[in-house]
């Protein structure tokens, strides 16, 4: 009897970016956005669950499974503050889909990258329907990893094309400036966060520091203004003073998981939030009028990673990146593994060994 192989596409961080150069930001960030549109609509089909933290003192090692009928995903990311004095990102992150009927994993993925592009886009997707129409101008506090992204996602998505700009670290604000600039968009330095928000018809939170923090408070709120709250993200992290949420409607992923990891999480259990598929599928308004307040209390959830993987495994059918790896035994009888090295051979240090071989060498060495 013989087993089909299982084929594994890989996508390194490396070729994931040259995909990303080659289709274009701005063109991936439009597509990465339909890919979230179309399965947010068949929220129900999916089997959901907040995701799986481990929770330490300098950071957050996260799971987040979710799969349909066809495909199951899921992702692994970390959320370290502290980690860019080590030289190392503040997130890092891989995935994983797979076939349902079989269990067999089709695809193996980077996502810090192409998470930092399904954030983004989940952002404007967010905005698209609950900011005022002909938005001309945001905020971005906090100027790391995220930021441009974010930009480039609102002004591709809702034509936003001038930037109001603070981060407690100046060099991240000259970074983010210098590279705008470099995309032809328009951009302010501010000294603090009451400066930047003012007159803005958009105001994005993308902080990092794991702590209850209150980045935005109720009188730098405009009428009008939505706020897209992204760095609060787990049990004990938040953005905006608890008064802010109460200044207009608030609109969720998933909202038991919101409810942990949000700003939801300073609110009372019965605060009342609208799950974003309902708004995407018309079973819920958005905004009530040009003046009134919206937040996304967005953490980010699974579905997104869900589809961020679709959009990359069919962007690598595309431009015809085959590269595979033999995560799975290819054996020519399913139900004997042992084969695989009972009298096989497989490579040790770069050369073909047998299994007698290294033994011989381990005799030889004791």
């Amino acid at each position: 009897m013989l087993a089909n192989k299982i084929h594994t596409r890989f996508l390194s961080a490396e070729r994931a970016a040259r995909m990303i150069m080659c289709q274009g930001l701005a063109t991936s960030l439009e597509r990465m956005a339909n890919y979230l549109v179309e399965d947010y609509r068949r929220w129900p089909e999916f089997d959901k669950t907040p995701r799986i933290a481990a929770h330490s003192v300098d950071g957050v090692i996260e799971l987040m499974p979710i799969a349909d009928h066809r495909l199951y995903a899921f992702k692994y990311v970390n959320g370290h503050p502290k980690n860019h004095r080590l030289g190392l990102s503040t997130v890092m992150a891989f995935g994983v889909l797979a076939d349902v009927e079989s269990g067999a994993p089709t695809l193996i993925s980077e996502l810090t990258l192409t998470t930092a592009l399904r954030t983004a886009a989940m952002s404007a997707v967010a905005a698209r329907v609950l900011a005022r129409p002909n938005c001309q101008r945001m905020a971005l506090i906090g100027n790391g990893a995220q930021s441009e992204f974010q930009a480039m996602a609102f002004n591709r998505l809702l034509g936003i094309d001038e930037f109001h700009l603070f981060d407690t670290d100046p060099d991240a604000t000259e970074k983010l400036q210098r590279n705008l600039t470099r995309m032809g968009l328009k951009t302010c330095r501010f000294d603090n966060t009451h400066e930047a928000v003012c007159g803005c018809d958009i105001v994005t939170t993308a902080t990092a520091d794991k702590t209850n923090a209150t980045i935005l408070l109720p009188d730098m709120i405009e009428a009008g203004m939505h706020i897209n709250a992204i760095g609060g993200d787990c049990p004990g992290k938040t953005e905006l003073h608890r008064d802010v949420l109460e200044m207009g409607k608030v609109f969720v992923e998933y909202e038991p998981q919101t409810r942990i990891e949000g700003e939801l999480q300073q609110m009372p259990s019965e605060f009342p939030v609208v799950e974003l598929w309902q708004l995407l599928t018309g079973q819920a308004g958005g905004r009530g009028g040009a003046d009134e307040v919206t937040i996304f209390d967005s953490v980010g959830f699974a579905l997104e990673d869900y589809s961020a993987l679709r959009f990359m495994r069919d962007l690598a059918i595309e431009l015809g990146v085959e590269e595979e790896i033999a995560l799975i035994p290819d054996l020519s009888d399913p139900k004997n593994l042992f084969g695989l090295i009972a009298g096989g051979v497989r490579p040790v240090r770069g050369k073909l060994f047998t299994l007698s071989d290294e033994m011989g060498d381990l005799s030889h060495a004791a």
